[in-house]
């Protein structure tokens, strides 16, 4: 920030239009929240005074709503653009009447409705499944949202998609299986399903035109840089990290039945920590579901992990779905092994995505963070931005000294003295 941030400041647009002065005295306070899941969500709160903002026709469902927030006299920062969906009102006996506007980003309107549709393309040679970048584009284009798809995320993408595609060559059934389906979901879902499997987080750019329109499908591998860094006493008010292998998750295991050759194979996606790196195993078994716990672990074994703490997919498995559903299923996982919480200075660039590096709170608890969630606050209290972050694998291969993950310097005190 090139001026002390002394000084709080927001914009409201409503259709295009700053609103009127004597709507924007009536705001006492205001709160946008951005996230990796669901619809970002912006809620006004108004003194009501005389019943003035009943029935207002500006703030009616449907009407578009911007929102900015920075610091006078700096230019502010875009945070939000969506649409009016709720109100709800309160008439104390004791207090002053309000009235309190939420709005949501224009992801709120894939969640309406179900639909029942498969996406391929007709061929002499039969149907041909489309490539779930094309599948996201045509259902985001349903909804005149414009997609985006990262690079790295589109390759692994496309990656997967080949080595399904691979393993069903000639084999026409297993090509009808490839094709993607929505059989009574809705659209949020069917896009949400496909992100999960293609390792996507899927969000909206509120601030790159056509802003609140673009939906991004990012790969956290697209972006392992940090985009702003917080020190615990000066901008970080406060941080509670939290680690844990209690229930930790090492790695992910399926049995695949190869009716070709009549053999069963148990399938191992795992984590080793030591090496920061990724490990695959087959083992092959006999088709008979007693010796599947054997074969599990003995993969874990061969892994140099417990078998306690593989997760068994429980679910029919094929050589076309192993890849997406055992990746869909890891990395999750492996994400919550150490996560946390904490407030800033409010700041408009901490959004859902956003890397941020912490400094100042040790080796262990330091370094790069991603941001699962954050909450902008501004009342008459000021300011302030809470957040909830989780520690992603892929950081792992970044050294913890390039991270800012430094350890405190000081003089150790023995444990009793």
């Amino acid at each position: 920030m090139k001026n002390p941030r002394y000084a709080p400041e927001f914009d409201v647009s409503i259709d295009g239009a700053p609103i009127p002065a004597a709507l924007r005295s009536s705001i006492t306070a205001l709160s946008h929240q951005s996230g990796l899941e669901g619809a970002d969500r912006v809620e006004l709160s108004l003194a009501n005074e005389n019943l003035r903002w009943l029935d207002e026709p500006l703030l009616a469902l449907d009407k578009s709503l911007e929102l900015s927030m920075g610091y006078a006299p700096d230019p502010l920062t875009q945070v939000f653009s969506g649409m009016i969906t709720g109100q709800s009102a309160t008439f104390p006996s004791g207090s002053a009447p309000a009235l309190t506007v939420t709005a949501q980003d224009r992801l709120h309107a894939l969640q309406k409705g179900d639909a029942t549709r498969w996406f391929a393309l007709p061929t002499p040679m039969g149907n041909v499944p489309l490539p779930d970048v094309a599948v996201g584009a045509v259902v985001t284009a349903t909804h005149l949202l414009v997609p985006i798809f990262e690079p790295v995320g589109a390759a692994l993408s496309i990656l997967l998609g080949g080595a399904s595609a691979a393993a069903s060559l000639g084999d026409p059934i297993a090509m009808q299986k490839l094709i993607r389906k929505q059989a009574g979901e809705s659209d949020f879902d069917l896009l949400h399903r496909l992100a999960q499997e293609n390792g996507w987080e899927m969000t909206i750019d509120h601030a790159t035109p056509p802003r609140g329109y673009t939906v991004r499908f990012m790969s956290p591998l697209d972006k392992l840089s940090s985009d702003l860094t917080l020190i615990y006493g000066l901008d970080l008010i406060d941080f509670t990290p939290r680690v844990s292998s209690v229930g930790q998750v090492a790695g992910v295991s399926a049995t695949i039945w190869v009716p070709e050759i009549l053999m069963e194979f148990t399938v191992t996606l795992g984590y080793d920590w030591d090496r920061n790196a990724l490990t695959l195993s087959v083992l092959p078994g006999f088709g008979l579901s007693s010796l599947v716990e054997g074969a599990v672990e003995a993969v874990a074994t061969a892994a140099g992990i417990t078998a306690a703490s593989l997760n068994l997919i429980e679910e029919p498995v094929t050589l076309v779905s192993a890849p997406r559903l055992i990746l869909s299923r890891l990395i999750p996982m492996l994400n919550e092994r150490l996560t946390g919480s904490g407030s800033s200075v409010g700041d408009p660039r901490i959004q859902g995505g956003t890397v941020l590096r912490l400094e100042g709170v040790g080796e262990t608890f330091g370094g790069l963070y991603r941001v699962v969630s954050a909450t902008h606050a501004l009342d008459s209290g000021g300011y302030r931005t809470s957040f909830e972050l989780r520690k992603e694998i892929w950081f792992g291969s970044i050294p913890p000294a390039d991270q800012g993950a430094v350890a405190i310097q000081g003089r150790s005190v023995p444990i009793g003295a």
